[in-house]
């Protein structure tokens, strides 16, 4: 038989069945790693990424009932759900093993085994593990190479995008910042899109859309019944986040009681779960934005400087739209193709007037607010081109603090909440609508209204 490139993990209390498998398989897998109980499977599991476990069903002498393996069966397949499962089980069991076939396992191999069988069928698990993570890969590149940043042509952003082709392929981690509306998200995309780490996913938090109370649990998890309403362990953002890119927006906004348990975190290379005192290990590549001054935090004592450091490792600027006016127009085209097509309209691109119009507008909510701009001309529209007509500003994120009103030395924080303040009063308190209009979700905005006691 020839050799498979599979990598098996064998779980099994009997020291002779372990002593014979480290000697039969490595023949055929490319990696085999053989441990004699499940206490560490989880962490194996992570390390390893096994494409098929061969788990016995039974580990406590004083337990025959199988339920063990049905038990360590059902963890696999939720922690790791492209894991094959073989069940290894006595003849007696054989009922047990169906049942777990049921549940999600591969097949079984009775004891005592032959060798020829239990390699056919780890064989075969193998292969379907790899079949499938082969498929998620594919799909991941067919998304992953359209990407969704937009350049432009201006010396400020050829900087940014030389910069990202050099960082992204590392582990570095990433401060991005600039206004509300700038694109760091988009940015936070491209770099895990362009690096090493793009078949695995990235994970983004809103840290701003998160409670207090539910901070520490969303981001680092928690065991059952380590507080009240904690029915079930949950993995925190974070642990989701291992072999792929955690991205937190709004980074400013954690809780400083937090940001010392975060840079354990980056430290340790470790994360511990709330209520849990096992430190479990995560492998991630952090890309952190904020649109504050958090140089200006740390002074105010406000942010760690150690955890500041730990994040800005490289540090990139979004300039706002306005210093980027060459990407206007071409944003608005990219736009416009985007909301034709989900709104069935037979728009395809702007007359002089209506670029005279894109081009003269001051965009203080930036390419969020292009968007959105862009997204209700079409929807309004009644032709193949949009004119100056079509456009309106009057829900933009600008009214009640156009440039005019503005005043010098006023911080982003001044600006956001007058933001909030003038989109309550035009929308009438509507919190659905205030939050559509700024483009925010409404736990974002419970969040801001409560920051600047709204």
């Amino acid at each position: 038989m020839a050799m498979n490139k599979g990598k098996v993990l064998i779980v099994d209390d009997n020291n002779g069945i372990r002593a014979a498998l480290r000697i039969l398989l490595p023949r055929y897998f490319a990696e085999v790693e053989v441990i004699p109980s499940p206490k560490t499977l989880t962490s194996r599991l992570r390390e390893m990424r096994p494409d098929a476990v061969l788990l016995d069903m039974n580990f406590d002498t004083d337990i025959n009932t199988g339920n063990e393996g049905l038990f360590w069966l059902s963890e696999i397949k939720r922690l790791s759900p492209d894991t094959e499962v073989v069940l290894f089980t006595a003849y007696a069991d054989i009922a047990l093993a169906v049942e777990g076939m049921k549940r999600g396992a591969f097949d079984f191999v009775v004891k005592p085994y032959d060798n020829d069988r239990l390699v056919e069928i780890l064989t075969a698990a193998c292969e379907k593990s790899m079949k499938v993570t082969r498929k998620a890969a594919r799909r991941n590149e067919n998304t992953a190479a359209v990407s969704e940043m937009y350049w432009g042509e201006g010396r400020a952003m050829r900087n940014v995008r030389a910069t990202v082709e050099k960082i992204a392929p590392t582990d570095a981690n990433v401060l991005i910042t600039g206004d509300n509306g700038t694109g760091k998200d988009v940015l936070a995309k491209e770099i895990h899109r362009l690096s090493d780490r793009a078949r695995r996913q990235m994970v983004a938090v809103d840290v701003g859309a998160i409670s207090d109370g539910l901070f520490e649990s969303e981001l680092f998890g928690h065991i059952k019944g380590s507080f009240t309403g904690a029915f079930a362990d949950h993995a925190g953002k974070i642990e989701c986040a291992d072999g792929g890119t955690l991205f937190l927006d709004e980074i400013g906004n954690i809780p400083l009681h937090l940001q010392a348990k975060l840079l354990r975190v980056l430290q340790n290379r470790t994360v511990i779960r709330v209520g849990d005192t096992r430190p479990l290990p995560v492998n991630i590549r952090l890309i952190c934005a904020t649109n504050r001054n958090l140089e200006e935090l740390v002074r105010e004592g406000k942010f760690r400087e150690d955890l500041y450091y730990r994040i800005n490792t490289i540090h990139l600027h979004l300039p706002p739209l306005r210093e980027r006016t060459d990407e206007i127009l071409p944003l608005a085209r990219i736009f416009i193709d985007r909301y034709a097509e989900k709104y069935r309209r037979a728009v395809t691109g702007i007359d002089a007037s209506g670029e005279s119009l894109l081009l003269d507008h001051e965009w203080n909510g930036n390419i969020r607010e292009l968007r959105n701009c862009i997204e209700k001309a079409v929807i309004l529209s009644s032709g193949e081109q949009l004119s100056a007509s079509d456009f309106s500003f009057s829900d933009s994120l600008t009214e009640g603090h156009s440039a005019s009103k503005i005043e010098v030395g006023e911080s982003l924080e001044e600006l956001e909440e007058k933001a909030i303040r003038a989109a309550l009063e035009h929308f009438g308190g509507n919190l659905t609508m205030v939050a559509k209009s700024l483009n925010i979700s409404r736990p974002t905005l419970y969040a801001k209204l409560k920051k600047y006691n709204i």
